[in-house]
């Protein structure tokens, strides 16, 4: 019979077996969406749930694991950044952006990206809320939540230890766990995970794999349970996890028409003496006629030779393929966390108080050209520090009225720093070719070219020596003040009928600060000069130094109401609103202002640049209403869940890539998004259970005016930048999404069991492209992930084969045009990527004591 959950019960948040030997029969599943344990039957809110114990044998590493069984949920990391939306709505590409799905570790708020990306450790469950939570869950949690149960103290003595171990991309993981008493009221359990593989996408460039992947946490958590009136948990956490290279590549590559400087077989006076000179446009010819890719090899030197880009051929490699060219990229993080939670007991009422720290550091370094040309790198540094406290009460179960009230404090400090590096003079080079053909549009004309750069007839064309070892160090600070009370009350009307309301208010006082400048290696700051002219009509970038202050409040209510219609059917409607909190931009390149980027004051004839960068952003708001219904049917043998949701988005952030190097952030006026989500369970016998989920999702944008613009777009907005939105979908948002998971248990001797489970992932197209380009358009797919084990019937150990992504289906998970590909060195319409990995086989062993 099925005694324990097979992956199978992914989709419904449970924990499965054969609660009674004449039939099978699904086992009560119990959730904490609403502070209080309830069965997720009863919970009126669209949710799914996985136990620890599953992603543990599944292989569930990480929140980006789950997004194949969870529909209308997508987590991935990015270029830059880390995506994660429910129902087509996620915060950009910007460190000065909060999620706008609310991340919630044992009651304390994750509210940053990069913490997305730690890894999992010996946890109880994860529940992922879709729509609105910003009532009981609190701060900026406009799209969603993932509310993340660590595992507690056992009353026992409890020992585990698990291995996995995948040939192909060497992947090596160890878990364990110690737990028990120490005495007859302190309990403490100690958990530890360690995690190393080798990466899926080899560097060719390097002759490496990538990313290459060590991961280590170590949790100690202490329970103390002091008699009826009292308890105690304090948990002590650290962690890291170091990433070498990426998987991202280049996806496409399309020859530029364009009457640019690349070409082949042609010196420099011979086209200095072409009679179509100076407009070149004997070059558009030529150019058609090369080789996609071919540009990133050669290149027009001032004297007339061909430019060696100082990559190999692997530079040709132009398809998603799992394979890249690149000179390196790392990224190393560390988090803290103490989380002190203790509960008094009064009369059936439990009042909570829930204090935090948490931490985290990382710097990278981002190959961000894409290229095997050592073209340019960036660096990162990030710091982050969060103080909170929660004050809470829960009121004793009462036959007419329930109520969960409390209050919320937090302070947190964020410090963010990246810099641009050019480590050879190659993009310098670039420049000066291309600022002959554009007339001297890249610099100033200034009188002291002296023929170095090899355009002395022109007196033009020294533009980029201005950027020579240049870097662009900027820093931005965000620190914020948090208080919020709430309240959640429910009126039981009658044995059937049931109405909740709820209301929380925020306050919130924040500023922040942000400085670009252009300096050299040493640190020195360079005076302004033709540097500034190159690097605005170049990296669209300019020096600035700003700084704001902002207060905001928020009133968000909630309106549910329950009714059961059987003892085995509960219906419900929700409204509510909710908000994220306004900031500021961490990413644009410019200042907000309309005044001219600052020249060379000695140049004979300036060459201004007007640049409209952002920095100050407003909240946006959210209107939600809900209609769901979950059965239970067949006498518990199977589950049928379905939610109706329609969400109005006013003032939606959204973070605009320039097409060069920034981002700009703003406030798109509206957005709508509206489906359906079904999902349910069956045993189909004793030892067969059969599970699915199913999600249609609609998303437009009502009016958008300043999306970006994809790459050979002609802009439609006065700006003459960007492009309209209105009436388009949103990045992620596919129109429909789910999985089939099928679970297989059975006895086949008194000492042993078998289990085997079989997943199917579907997706429709969707753009995984923030600028929504066809050409990068991810295709409908199945992927197929499967699981066979045998163990003894007690439990106590356990062999298992995984195997991920069975079929190899080679998806794209994130793509954007290749930064500065188009407008600073070759007009070359390409794009690049993340893919997801392909199919591997790892062995798990388990053993238990």
């Amino acid at each position: 019979m099925i005694k324990k959950a097979s992956l199978a019960s992914v989709i419904c948040a449970s924990t499965l077996h054969s609660v009674a030997v004449y039939g099978a029969q699904l086992e009560e599943v119990i959730v904490t969406a609403q502070i209080r344990a309830q069965s997720l039957q009863d919970v009126p809110v669209s949710v799914s749930a996985i136990s620890g114990e599953k992603m543990m044998e599944a292989g569930l590493s990480k929140i980006e694991d789950l997004q194949a069984y969870v529909p209308n949920f997508t987590m991935t990391e990015s270029s830059i950044g880390t995506d994660i939306y429910i129902r087509g709505i996620g915060s950009g590409e910007n460190q000065g952006f909060e999620q706008s799905v609310g991340m919630y570790v044992d009651g304390i708020y994750y509210g940053r990206a990069q913490l997305a990306r730690a890894p999992f450790l010996d946890l109880e469950r994860v529940e992922i809320l879709r729509g609105p939570q910003n009532i009981l869950l609190g701060k900026n949690s406009i799209a969603g939540a993932i509310n993340i149960s660590s595992a507690s103290p056992s009353h026992e003595p409890e020992f585990l230890v698990s291995g996995t171990y995948e040939p192909d991309l060497n992947e090596q993981v160890i878990d364990f766990v110690a737990s028990g008493p120490i005495n007859d009221d302190l309990t403490a359990r100690f958990a530890m995970r360690q995690r190393h593989t080798d990466g899926f996408v080899k560097n060719q460039i390097l002759n490496r794999d990538e990313a290459e992947r060590n991961e280590a946490t170590y949790r100690i958590k202490f329970a103390w349970d002091a008699g009826n009136d009292f308890d105690a948990k304090l948990k002590l956490e650290m962690g890291s996890f170091d990433v070498v290279g990426r998987q991202s590549e280049i996806l496409t590559d399309n020859p530029s028409d364009s009457d640019i400087f690349l070409f082949t077989g042609r010196t420099y006076g011979e086209i200095l003496n072409d009679t179509v000179f100076p407009d070149f446009g004997a070059l558009g010819n030529i150019l058609g006629s090369l080789p996609a890719g071919v540009r990133n090899l050669i290149q027009l030197q001032p004297n007339g030779s061909i430019l060696n880009m100082q990559a190999d051929d692997s530079v040709l490699d132009v398809k998603a393929d799992r394979k890249r060219s690149s000179n390196g990229d790392f990224s190393n993080n560390d988090t803290q966390n103490i989380t002190l939670n203790m509960n008094w007991y009064s009369n059936g009422n439990t009042f909570t108080s829930i204090t935090g720290f948490m931490a985290y550091q990382y710097d990278e370094e981002c190959d961000c050209d894409f290229t095997g040309a050592p073209l340019f790198q960036v660096v990162f540094e990030e710091e982050y520090e969060q103080y909170s406290q929660e004050f809470r009460w829960v009121s004793a179960p009462g036959e007419n009225f329930d109520l969960i009230a409390g209050a919320y404090f937090q302070y947190n400090e964020l410090y963010f720093f990246d810099s641009i590096v050019l480590p050879s003079t190659l993009i310098p080079q670039l420049i000066n070719a291309a600022d002959i053909l554009e007339g001297g549009a890249r610099g100033d004309i200034d009188p002291g070219a002296n023929g170095s750069t090899g355009f002395e007839l022109l007196g033009i064309g020294d533009a980029g020596n201005s950027l020579i070892d240049i870097r662009s160090p900027r820093d931005f600070k965000s620190d914020s003040i948090i208080a919020s009370t709430f309240v959640q009350g429910t009126w039981i009307m009658t044995d059937t009928l049931r109405l909740t309301l709820g209301m929380r208010y925020t306050y919130e006082k924040k500023s922040g600060s942000r400085k670009l400048e252009f300096g050299l290696p040493d640190g020195s700051i360079l005076p302004i000069g033709e540097t500034d002219t190159a690097a605005a009509v170049t990296f669209a970038a300019e020096r600035h130094d700003l700084a704001g202050k902002r207060t905001e409040s928020q009133f968000a209510p909630l309106l549910n109401l329950q009714w059961d219609v059987t003892d085995e059917a509960m219906a419900y409607f929700s409204a509510r609103r909710g908000f994220k909190s306004g900031g500021y931009d961490a990413r644009s390149n410019a200042s907000p202002s309309a005044d001219p980027t600052p020249t060379n004051p000695t140049a004979t004839s300036a060459n201004p640049r007007v640049l409209i960068g952002s920095f100050e952003f407003e909240e946006e708001r959210a209107t939600s209403y809900e209609i769901g219904l979950k059965t239970s049917l067949f006498d518990g043998v199977a589950e049928l869940n379905s939610a109706l949701f329609y969400t109005q988005f006013d003032n939606l952030q959204v973070s605009v890539f320039d097409g060069t190097l920034g981002f700009n952030v703003g406030n798109a006026a509206g957005a709508v998004t509206q489906g359906v989500e079904f999902d349910g369970r069956i045993a189909l016998s004793e030892h067969i259970i059969l599970g699915a989920g199913l999600a249609f999702l609609d998303f437009e944008f009502q009016d958008h005016k300043f999306g970006t613009c994809i790459q050979d777009q002609l802009p439609d907005n006065p700006n003459g930048i960007n492009c309209d939105y209105s009436g388009k979908t949103n990045q992620y948002a596919a129109d429909y999404s789910g999985n089939i998971l099928l679970g297989y248990e059975r006895e086949i001797s008194d000492s042993l069991i078998v289990r085997a489970n079989l997943d199917a992932i579907f997706s429709d197209e969707y753009h995984p492209s923030p600028n929504l380009d066809d050409r990068v358009k991810q295709d409908a797919f199945i992927q197929y992930n499967g699981r066979i084990s045998l163990s003894s019937n007690d439990g106590e150990w356990e062999l298992a084969l995984i195997g991920k992504n069975l079929t190899d289906e080679l998806i794209v998970l994130y793509a954007i045009d290749t930064p500065v590909a188009k407008k600073v060195i070759a007009g070359t319409t390409t794009h690049h990527g993340f893919t997801n990995p392909p199919r591997t086989f790892a062995l798990q062993g388990t053993y238990r004591w």
